[in-house]
């Protein structure tokens, strides 16, 4: 569990969607990334926000910036969030469209929670199935 004061949030077959924490009176959700899920609110409401939120987004393509002159289309490998005073790590690939017959792409470990650099897709984002110069 990333802090003492974190519950984890499970759904129905054990898998995590995130963290409930303390904000004063109320409550936040932090989905597995370490990002708020949530405003302040009510328990059930940040629940709610988690079980909405899901983990879906995590098969996506992402962004990495910094590691090349443009950035480069991700896919997120492994998710382990800090615990016991350990640091979490985020493990990505460049996306190799599921093509099990090319050779491994190259993987980057990141810290957990997501740094800046990692990011969803913006419109003008460089597509590497297209061919540009």
């Amino acid at each position: 569990m990333p802090r003492p004061d974190w519950t984890p949030h499970r759904r129905d077959d054990g898998e995590l969607l995130g963290w409930i924490h303390p904000d004063g009176d109320d409550w936040i959700a932090v989905d597995v990334l370490g990002r708020p899920a949530s405003a302040p609110t009510e328990w059930l409401d940040a629940e709610a926000a988690l079980e909405e939120h899901g983990i879906a987004w995590l098969a996506e393509p992402w962004m990495l910036e910094g590691e090349d002159a443009r950035p480069l289309r991700v896919r997120i490998l492994e998710v382990t969030p800090d615990e016991d005073g350990a640091p979490g790590r985020i493990v990505v690939k460049i996306d190799d469209f599921g093509d099990m017959t090319r050779p491994a792409t190259a993987q980057f470990i990141l810290s957990w929670p997501i740094p800046d650099r990692l990011r969803p897709p913006h419109e003008g984002d460089p597509d590497p199935r297209t061919i540009s110069r």
